[in-house]
């Protein structure tokens, strides 16, 4: 970047900040609202109180929800809200209640409610309590364009600590509290789930879209445990705890038996209302979640009768401002409540140009041999529709469809591999490709709920997927395994099934509570590949790709899985929560008979395969006073090895049935320590898992079977100093053995699997009021455990730092403004998954200096 741009760049950041106390000040009454406010004694006695006109009560299947309606639709701004006792209190300042009757009050409107007011305790200050029978009500603020809704869940147990999330900062509009359903399949508040859970809500993903609109990117930077990003559309590398995670939307699992690596692909940030993260093995959704669960929450519907958002934007490398690397971003969501009907629709179309890197050029478009985003146009559509068929019931269609399709001229540069030394990545232009690298995705699923059936509350859910991935043609004319072919491969992949679960309380007012059900699916997947002229490849410098046929690469596979599971959660007192369970899976696998790349000529007779596994886990919650407690718990997952990785390997006489199908078994360990006070939250975990089967993945596209043993801490903390001002951070430290030959002797498991040291760190101000500004930055150390090796996964890994700029400021009734700068030093760095590459001609490095600039507003 010259200096002349980066002046530039600096002068829009001091027009800015010029301008906006002014702004902010002229559309003060339309400002959002806040989880961190200002006292009343600190503002300006010249403001003008908003009046409350209106207090509405309504019903809702999870309890009540509060509505307070303003004279002018101005949003209400709201303290922090605080429990004392069994009552929950906000205090809404500079607001004068105006309603007829004076103060309001509603006696035991609901079970485990027993009080509503709203009543004005001094001229400018509104007060709202709710008073729970047994403890305090679990309450969310959600602002209003006309005023202000507060959701009201009775609480099911005595109050405890709000143990935070780690990424829980003071960001707009952040409820002041969340519940994760991941943990156990039933909602739960974090604290009193015994293993380390991340929450990531609505605000928090819109920050982190304002440098990328890749779910796998805004996750590496939030959650601890998890790897750094990998900067490409796979989460190959990208583990948690150093193995794989379990991808979710609503629950529905978005990995295939051919694991294409893409399951953070699949869904737009625009279309995701919260994403729980648990860490460690879970077995809860069954298969996969070896290294934990990551849940993927879809939208829910305004509690407005309709509401609707507008955003477009632009991005672009800040050293190559050009219509190569321009892209941009178009998305609009409308969603409402009337009577028992709700609703939410979105869709976002977002074009992204071509990625550069701190030294401008060109990064290549498959950069790390494992599928890029840049030059590519990405469609998602999402609606949902739900109808409360009575207080009790519910019944909600989703639907979502996700589409990114990589139409590029470029590819990467293969004589990078001939030259000596370490090479950066490079690209070739003049691409002639038919068939565009990219992944399709399209959910529907159907829900019912009936949260008093015989005593039981019942869940019921029916869907149904189907899934494409196309790679980057691959040059194998020097692998033999691979029939010497130049191919493009894909995965095609279609699913249906259905859950079932009913949690039955079991004394003492629900104290105890046995959650059981049943799982069931049915899962057909292929991978077919296109093949190509190898001399008109060569003639054009490997620029030309013309199709000479279609082969079968891995041959169609049906799994068909049924899992049983009963899971018993006990508030044994108000300090003190076990929680433990079963679940038994069962599933065979069909494979067609097939042929190979390197001997098409022989036909593999096919054969099916069975397996099964039954797992455990407990876990306990001891709250040691009201800010600090501490959980230990034992839980096992499991997940299948990459049958179809094997098999498209295999050689004549090759017998599908000798194959071992036993899955991967993963039992873990894991302490942890949970504190929050009024401007201090912390937690602290350390862990331990391991496993007689590996599912560890080599070059030559075999899978290692062997025991692996994993370890590691995990710290965050943050802090707010004052109401304008949040900060603070987490640290990742992990390591991973193999034992290769089964003989007790362990050695270090690749990079791939192990992430080095990971720090992220943040500071976030409210420069003034409207205008928000956070800084953070993410250092990622090097790890040098193989020698001089530069074997795939075993090359030395150096250390890089990055930092990133995010800042919104908001124009009153004019809507928001957003900027966000990624690498704002404009750092030259590779990925890891990129610097543990055995060829150069997949050592690409990472973007530069990159702007993004966003406009939304409301309707």
């Amino acid at each position: 970047m010259s200096n002349l741009q980066l002046l530039s760049v600096l002068s829009l950041v001091g027009a800015i900040a010029t301008f906006a106390p002014a702004i902010a000040q002229a559309q003060l009454a339309s400002v959002s609202t806040y989880t961190q406010n200002a006292p009343q004694e600190q503002r300006s006695g010249a403001e003008k109180a908003i009046e409350v006109t209106g207090v509405r009560l309504n019903s809702t299947p999870q309890g009540l929800e509060l509505i307070l309606e303003t004279a002018g639709g101005q949003q209400l701004p709201v303290a922090t809200p605080t429990v004392d006792d069994n009552s929950w209190i906000a205090d809404l300042p500079q607001t004068r209640l105006v309603l007829p009757e004076g103060d309001y009050r509603a006696e035991n409107p609901a079970q485990g409610i027993s009080l509503v007011t709203v009543t004005q305790i001094d001229a400018n200050r509104v007060r709202v309590q709710l008073v729970g029978e047994t403890a305090a009500p679990i309450a969310e603020v959600v602002p209003s364009q006309n005023g202000l809704v507060v959701t009201v869940t009775p609480a099911t147990a005595a109050p405890t600590a709000q143990t935070p999330t780690e990424t829980e900062t003071i960001t707009e509009g952040e409820p002041a509290q969340e519940i994760t359903v991941t943990a156990t399949r039933t909602a739960e508040e974090p604290q009193d789930v015994p293993r380390s859970v991340t929450i990531i809500n609505r605000e928090q993903i819109e920050q982190q879209t304002r440098l990328s609109q890749n779910v796998g990117e805004i996750l590496g930077k939030l959650v601890p445990g998890l790897a750094v990003p990998t900067q490409s559309s796979s989460n190959f590398g990208q583990t948690l705890r150093g193995r794989n995670i379990q991808v979710l939307i609503d629950g529905i699992p978005q990995s295939t038996s051919r694991n294409a690596q893409r399951d953070l692909r699949t869904i737009d940030p625009s279309a995701i209302e919260r994403i729980e993260v648990v860490r460690g093995p879970s077995a809860i959704y069954g298969d996969g979640g070896t290294g934990g669960v990551i849940n993927i929450i879809t939208r829910t519907p305004s509690e407005e009768r309709l509401a609707s958002q507008t955003q477009i934007g632009i991005s672009g490398a800040l050293g190559n401002l050009s219509g190569d690397s321009l892209g941009y971003n178009l998305q609009h969501a409308i969603s409402g409540t009337e009577d028992n009907l709700d609703f939410a629709v979105s869709g976002s179309l977002t074009t992204t140009g071509g990625f550069f890197d701190a030294e401008g050029d060109r990064i290549p478009p498959d950069p790390n041999a494992q599928g890029g985003f840049s030059d590519a146009e990405t469609l998602n559509f999402f609606s949902k529709l739900g109808v409360n068929l009575d207080e009790q019931q519910r019944l909600q269609l989703t639907f979502n469809h996700f589409d990114d399709t990589q139409d590029t001229d470029f590819t990467t540069d293969p004589s990078v591999n001939l030259l000596p030394g370490r090479q950066k990545a490079r690209t070739l232009e003049g691409l002639n490709l038919d068939e565009l690298p990219g992944t399709r995705n399209t959910l529907l699923n159907l829900q019912y709920s009936h949260e008093n059936l015989l005593g039981s509350n019942v869940q019921a859910q029916l869907y149904y997927r189907d899934y494409l991935t196309e790679f980057f043609p691959f040059d194998g004319r020097n692998f033999s395994n691979l029939g010497n072919q130049i191919y493009q491969s894909r995965v095609e992949s279609e699913r249906f099934g259905g859950r079932l679960q009913i949690e039955t309380p079991l004394f003492n007012k629900g104290a105890a509570r046995l959650l059981w059900g049943v799982d069931y699916f049915n899962e057909d997947t292929v991978q077919p590949v296109t093949t190509f002229d190898r001399a008109a490849f060569a003639a054009s410098g490997g620029l030309d790709f013309l199709p000479t046929g279609e082969r079968t690469w891995t041959p169609p596979l049906e799994l068909n899985s049924l899992g049983l599971f009963a899971q018993l959660t006990w508030d044994v007192s108000d300090r003190f929560i076990v929680n433990g369970g079963v679940r038994y899976e069962n599933a065979d696998v069909s494979v067609d008979d097939f042929t190979t790349l390197a001997n098409p000529d022989t036909v593999i007779p096919g054969g099916d395969l069975n397996f099964d596994a039954t797992l455990f886990n407990i876990g306990t919650v001891l709250f040691l006073t009201e800010e600090i407690n501490v959980f230990a718990n034992f839980a096992q997952g499991f997940s299948l090895a990459d049958i179809g990785l094997v098999l498209r390997n295999a050689q004549p006489g090759f017998d599908v049935e000798s194959l071992n199908p036993e899955p991967q078994q993963v039992d873990s360990y894991e302490i942890g320590v949970r504190g929050q006070w009024e401007t201090i939250q912390g937690s602290l975990s350390a862990f331990y898992n391991e496993s007689e089967l590996g599912t560890t993945f080599t070059a030559p596209g075999t899978v290692l079977r062997a025991p692996e043993r994993i370890y590691g801490v995990e710290a965050a903390v943050d802090v707010q100093p004052s109401d304008r001002t949040s900060l603070g951070g987490s640290v990742t430290l992990q390591g991973g053995e193999i034992d290769l030959a089964d003989d007790g002797e362990y050695t270090a498991l690749d990079g791939f699997r192990i992430p080095p040291l990971k720090v992220v760190a943040y500071v976030e101000n409210e420069t003034s009021p409207g205008w928000r500004n956070r800084l953070q930055a993410l250092f990622s150390g090097d790890r040098d455990v193989f020698g001089d090796s530069i074997a795939f996964g075993r090359r030395e890994v150096e250390s890089y730092l990055t930092v990133d700029y995010i800042s919104s400021i908001q124009l009153g009734d004019a809507g928001t403004l957003q900027i966000g700068v990624e690498n704002l030093f404009d750092n030259q760095y590779f990925p890891i998954v990129s610097q543990i590459q055995a060829n150069d001609s997949a050592y690409s490095a990472a973007r530069g200096r990159t702007v993004s600039i966003k406009y939304s507003i409301d309707w």
